[in-house]
């Protein structure tokens, strides 16, 4: 089976630090199937789903050009490299933030009446 490696000859990620930190929470922005290397999966099995959020625990590089994160999707229970275009940072959870506002704006509303 031949392997088809798409080379961006124009992008060289490595002039840069990596967009992503260890331990950064970051979300999928593709699905991802098994290329033949993930063990114990089918090839063209989907690996991880678009939206699917886990967090960068390596980082390492591929062809001397990318750089490839070591991401843990721990609802998953496996870990997957992925380039850098293949992820978003997670936005962090402002519920709580959100809820205590909401609670605020009553209050002076309350307050006012």
């Amino acid at each position: 089976m031949a392997t088809n490696i798409v080379r961006d000859s124009d992008v060289v990620e490595l002039v840069n630090p990596p967009r992503f930190d260890y331990g950064q929470k970051v979300r999928s922005k593709k699905y991802v199937r098994n290329d033949g290397t993930f063990p114990g999966k089918e090839v063209g099995e989907i690996l991880v789903k678009k939206g699917d959020v886990g967090y960068v625990t390596s980082i390492g590089t591929f062809l001397q050009q990318f750089y490839i994160y070591g991401v843990d999707f721990y609802e998953l229970g496996y870990r997957v490299g992925m380039r850098g275009k293949e992820l978003e940072a997670d936005a962090p959870e402002d519920d709580d933030e959100d809820l205590l506002a909401d609670e605020a704006a009553q209050q002076t509303e309350e307050a006012s009446t």
